[in-house]
């Protein structure tokens, strides 16, 4: 039977059980203790460095750090028998020399600290220190060095932490009167941070933008259920459970054993979860969900997993990586080689559940949680374990286990026309950041009615494909399939003449897409461009409303569809206020690219959208969409910030300041 080479490798379990209980032990231990680890790194304490000119042969080296809040940074000069003092070390001054000693104009605190039992003085929120040099050729400058500090809570301490900078030309910034003012225009005093501002307006309104752990722990607990019934993974079950129940040297052995390789799953998928958000991080993670490169190559992906899944061609991993983890597991025992063969179940399976973890992961990335990879791939895994758990415990089950037959090849390709409507929900994100209006709302719909109408003949037999068999009947339940794919069918059908279709509009694109539409009570911003728009705002003293939102930003286009069609909502946004919309993923290019400086790195701003990003986080402090901010006409918040909220009424209240 090939792709199921792993079934051989069940035969090692036989002789290698006699230590397996303080193995176990031991693994968990080291999971849980790792697990716990993970949980506790701290970053309390954020840093950004520059040289500001203050002449042509002057400057200041500006270090700054933002601290966490309930964290405290010590000061310069601490008393004997206490903590690390901060200290700024110049490692290296190249052309040009210190002018007097650091300056620190934050303001530095004095309490009893209960840690170290003595009085001391440290920094809370942020910490400020200046060094003045001076040079004759700016070129040539360069600046290398490092910030000591030790930082602490009410509760702990984190040991002694060095911050390195290296700081050169690029570095130097000329006078600003001699800077064309359209090329650096965080200049603008629009620009300026105002995040301390909206600590002190509270937390934020809303659902803080990020996906529910919860809602991404069920939707891959649906993902991994889906992948149970595919030709991959549900002939596998049956034969797997009765290898452990029968060849085992007792039942309660061969049960055990069955549990063990359920866990395995779990423990393979949580940990490629987690080693994902280590690779790339949260924030890297975010950007790449509305990255368009990204989605086009997803978009590719997913085309070929459907048309596999028609049954044009089979997708499979290479033989030869099954055969290795055989071997692997012949040379180990205990949980480690039920590891083993729980890899070759992932390997093997892969042409089936690949598209679904891969959705799973592009949708998860964009919540902006360093824990919703691993939490969605936890929900995938236990849908997927838990078969083999309940067969081992509950065998008689076993009997009444749907054998497999066509009806498998059915849910192969019911999920081929699901991975292609999907794929054009991809296609959009990159057609709408390059702005090709390729894929407008109105052939996007026209792609899904056709989808979803031939979904329905099939599921009705009307409509067959290679594999299937001469006589396709439909079943009961195939019946009620198709009558709700017929019926999803129809109700996308009015949204060709402009109806919102609030159920989809998370993956339909906008309605300003469409040509022809008959819909009026869309909302449209008064400005794409922060600039124009508070320089409209100050003219006509009125606040504003900026929307940090994105192409590829699904719970944007809820709010949208949901809450800004709501009379009183359209109301107050067009009379009221100043509407802003800036899309963070725009890959318009800047007709004058830019520098700037960021925790200490410089990257240049290219895009309309990379200009966006750089002011939500530099003004804002905040990185996820949708992201709403009100602001008077002179930049300053006058309420706190507002989230994801499909609730029209708390929205509202929040323009209402109340």
């Amino acid at each position: 039977m090939k792709g199921y080479s792993f079934i051989h490798t069940n035969m090692i379990l036989l002789k290698k059980n006699k230590i397996m209980k303080n193995k176990i032990l031991l693994i968990f231990l080291f999971v849980f203790a790792a697990a716990s680890t993970f949980a506790q790194i701290y970053e309390p304490v954020k840093w950004s460095q520059n040289l500001k000119s203050t002449s042509e042969t002057t400057a200041n080296i500006v270090i700054k750090a933002t601290i966490d809040e309930g964290w405290h940074m010590y000061g310069l000069n601490l008393p004997k028998g206490g903590p690390i003092s901060t200290s700024v070390v110049f490692e290296k001054i190249e052309n040009a020399e210190k002018v007097g000693n650091i300056q620190t104009p934050s303001k530095l605190l004095k309490a009893y600290d209960a840690n170290f039992d003595m009085e001391l003085n440290w920094y809370a929120n942020e910490a400020i220190f200046i060094q003045k040099i001076k040079f004759t050729d700016a070129s040539k400058v360069s600046i290398k060095g490092y910030v000591e500090f030790m930082v602490c809570n009410d509760q702990s301490c984190l040991p002694p932490t060095k911050s390195p900078f290296n700081l050169g030309i690029t570095d130097v910034k000329v006078p600003v009167e001699k800077i064309d003012k359209d090329s650096i225009v965080q200049q603008s005093d629009y620009w300026i941070p105002v995040i301390d501002e909206l600590k002190a307006f509270g937390n934020s309104q809303g659902s803080a933008g990020a996906t529910s752990l919860w809602i991404i722990f069920i939707g891959g607990l649906l993902g991994g259920f889906l992948a149970l019934f595919t030709p991959c993974v549900w002939p596998i079950i049956p034969m797997t459970v009765s290898f452990f129940l029968k060849r085992s040297d007792n039942k309660k052995r061969g049960r055990r054993d069955a549990i063990l390789y359920g866990i395995a799953i779990i423990f393979i998928y949580v940990f490629l979860g987690i080693l994902i958000t280590l690779i790339f991080g949260a924030s890297a993670l975010n950007s790449l969900s509305t990255n368009a490169f990204f989605n086009l190559l997803f978009f590719g992906l997913l085309v070929v997993f459907a048309i596999s899944f028609f049954g044009a061609f089979e997708i499979t991993l290479p033989a030869s990586w099954s055969t290795k983890l055989d071997a692997k597991a012949d040379s180990t025992a205990g949980f480690v080689s039920i590891l083993f063969m729980a890899f070759t179940l992932v390997l093997v399976s892969f042409s089936c559940t690949g598209p679904i973890i891969g959705t799973l992961l592009v949708q998860v990335s964009a919540s902006g949680s360093i824990l919703a990879p691993a939490i969605g791939m936890l929900g995938f895994a236990v849908a997927l374990s838990i078969p083999f758990s309940l067969f081992a415990l509950f065998p008689s089950w076993l009997k009444s286990m749907p054998r497999s037959g066509g009806w498998l090849n059915s849910v192969k390709v019911v999920l081929a026309f699901l991975e292609l409507a999907l794929a054009f929900k991809f296609l959009s994100v990159a057609d709408l950041a390059y702005g090709w209006r390729i894929l407008d709302r109105e052939v996007f719909l026209s792609i899904w009615i056709v989808i979803f109408a031939l979904l329905g003949m099939y599921l009705l037999g009307k409509l067959r494909f290679a594999h299937d068999s001469e006589s396709k009947h439909t079943s009961v339940f195939g019946l009620f399939l198709a009558m709700i794919s017929f019926a999803f069918t129809v109700y996308m059908i009015p949204g060709l003449w402009g109806a919102p279709l609030k159920a989809i509009s998370a993956f339909a694109p906008p309605l300003y897409t469409q040509d022809f539409s008959l819909f009026e009570d869309e909302v449209h911003p008064a400005f794409t461009d922060y600039d124009q728009g508070m320089s409209f705002a100050a003219d006509k003293k009125l606040p504003v409303i900026v929307d940090f939102t994105g192409f590829g930003c699904v719970n944007c286009r809820k709010m949208e569809a949901s809450v800004w069609t709501d009379a009183t909502v359209k109301n107050l946004l067009n009379n009221d206020f100043v509407l802003i919309s800036l899309f963070v993923d725009d890959k318009s290019p800047l007709a004058k690219p830019y520098e700037v400086t960021e925790n200490g790195k410089m990257f240049t701003i290219e895009t309309i959208g990379d200009k966006w990003s750089y002011l939500q986080r530099t003004k804002f402090g905040a990185n996820a969409q949708p992201f709403y901010v009100m602001l008077d006409n002179n930049g300053k918040p006058i309420n706190k910030v507002y989230s994801f909220d499909e609730n029209p009424v708390n929205f509202v209240n929040w323009l209402k300041r109340k």
